[in-house]
């Protein structure tokens, strides 16, 4: 039994267990390998100050069998980091950085190519350029699946007019489906999502084109890079940073390490904990780091700073929904950033009500976490059930109970932080920890406020304009009976008509 037991890679066992990363049927399989190149695609130009411009194509070459291109002007990748970043599951700059981001764990687009190569035995091709003075290199590598490391199999130069940019395609077996789940409500809500993003969309079918124009011509804010707050750390993590940290002094390793912890409150951790503050970081043991930890939640210490997160904002995402969906009342909040574990989060609704949007469907729930949309497992998402157990009924909509409310609406749920809590590996749906749930349902009782007051108000003037009709209507019955009662002249009958349509015109004017 014991010359039977090996190490398993990471990359052999999502190969066996590629569900876990949303490869799980023929059509998720599609859109999650479009999704992943798209967020890379997003966090790079951002990363870079470039306004992004995506294009995205999918092919068909057979029945179930696709080519997908997504091509964006980046900043492009260095050479030496290709094969790594496309051929390496668990590789990026991206795990170990507090500050808001798209892509977290290094994992979904080296997954795409690898279901690629798993399904038709293809290459992933990765074509970059990094600036006008240096070439454009052309990759086409494979995943070594049993040692998680990438196998080149060409490597060139090639022209390419754009002075920089990054072009990925991967052949696959897939479902090109339309609907709620299809790719192109997928791009719809992510252009949505990102008011600043251009992207032209090039679907199999012939004359299948779309685009979606930006809505702002300004970046988001850029998010920065936080430490650790203390009140997000475990005895085991806090283990591991003692021993790695170059400090020297107990009291000093809190206020370099860590965020929002001064000289004060490190010596005041270190005593409450009864250890002293010169003792040097690397001699604590594991029950001592107990005592720590204790002592971190006895101490008042001030949330960590919110410059790291990078939402939407008010103003663009009503920018954003005016571009996309015709309605009567657009309506926004963002809310004041909140802590979860030590780690910021901020919440932000948006919702759209009225125009050409239907009456007699269930309200469209459009979720999105770090401004990427979420389409599967809604029904186990926080967001969703935030939604769900507000009292829509006090904001002028109706709602059956156990369902979403019905109307003419279509709301936006977004949440923003330095490591959104995702129930699974794919990141699908958000995890129900308190602090989130509470601020979502503030989020949306104030937004609901502000759709009730439009209601209401709609309400009012629906009302005065049916009784206009109504007067509108009877107004030559009244000269008639005037006239009968009062003897009056068909001239005079008439100018009592006129003068009451006149005072009803001005009326309405008012």
């Amino acid at each position: 039994m014991a010359a039977r037991q090996r190490e398993i890679s990471v990359s052999e066992f999502f190969t066996k267990n590629r569900h876990l990363l949303g490869f799980d049927s023929p059509t998720k399989a599609l859109l999650t390998t479009i999704k992943e190149a798209v967020d890379n695609s997003l966090d790079a130009c951002e990363e870079a100050g470039i306004l992004p411009d995506l294009e995205v194509t999918i092919q068909a070459l057979a029945e179930n069998r696709y080519r997908i291109e997504v091509t964006d002007n980046g900043p492009g990748i260095v050479k030496a980091q290709v094969p790594k970043i496309f051929g390496k599951l668990l590789y990026g700059s991206k795990f170990h950085r507090l500050r808001q981001s798209r892509g977290q764990q290094g994992i979904g687009i080296s997954a795409a190519g690898m279901y690629g190569q798993l399904t038709t035995g293809k290459p992933i091709v990765i074509e970059s350029r990094t600036n006008r003075r240096q070439a454009a290199h052309r990759y086409e590598l494979v995943i070594d699946t049993l040692r998680n490391q990438p196998v080149i199999k060409r490597d060139i130069e090639v022209d390419w007019e754009a002075p920089h940019g990054t072009r990925v395609a991967i052949e696959l077996e897939g479902t090109y489906k339309k609907g709620r789940h299809g790719v192109e409500t997928y791009l719809r809500q992510t252009a949505l999502a990102n008011p600043h993003v251009e992207i032209r969309f090039q679907g199999p079918a012939e004359g299948e084109v779309l685009a979606f124009q930006r809505a702002s011509s300004t970046l988001p804010p850029e998010a920065l890079e936080i430490q650790p707050h203390p009140h997000g750390v475990e005895v085991g993590l806090l283990l591991r940073m003692l021993k790695e940290s170059k400090a020297r002094r107990l009291s000093s390793f809190f206020q370099t390490e860590f965020s929002r912890v001064g000289p004060t409150l490190a010596q005041r951790i270190v005593e409450g904990a009864e250890l002293q503050p010169r003792s040097s970081p690397k001699r604590v043991t594991a029950e001592a780091a107990e005592k720590l930890i204790a002592s971190i939640r006895q101490v008042r210490i001030p949330a960590p700073p919110t410059n790291c997160l990078s939402p939407i904002g008010e103003e663009r995402l009503l920018a954003s929904l005016k571009e996309q969906i015709a309605a009567d009342f657009y309506a926004a909040v963002s809310r004041s950033p909140a802590v979860y574990r030590g780690n910021p989060f901020q919440v932000e609704i948006g919702l759209a009500y009225g125009g050409d949007l239907t009456s007699d469907d269930l309200v469209s729930l459009y979720r999105f976490a770090n401004r990427v949309p979420l389409l599967y497992q809604q029904g186990g998402c926080a967001l969703f059930k935030s939604v769900l157990s507000t009292n829509w009924k006090a904001y002028g909509l109706q709602q059956s109970r156990g369902a979403l409310p019905s109307g003419p609406l279509i709301l936006m749920a977004h949440v923003a932080s330095v490591w959104v809590p995702f129930t699974s590996e794919s990141k699908e749906a958000v995890a129900g920890y308190d602090e989130i749930v509470r601020e979502m349902k503030l989020a949306l009782q104030e937004v609901g406020r502000q759709l009730a007051r439009h209601v209401r108000r709609t309400q009012r003037r629906r009302d005065a304009d049916r009784k206009r009709a109504y007067i509108e209507k009877y107004i030559p019955h009244i000269g008639i009976a005037l006239q009968d009662i009062l003897g009056l002249s068909e001239k005079q009958e008439a100018e009592i008509v006129e003068t009451l349509t006149d005072t009803l015109a001005r009326s309405r004017k008012m």
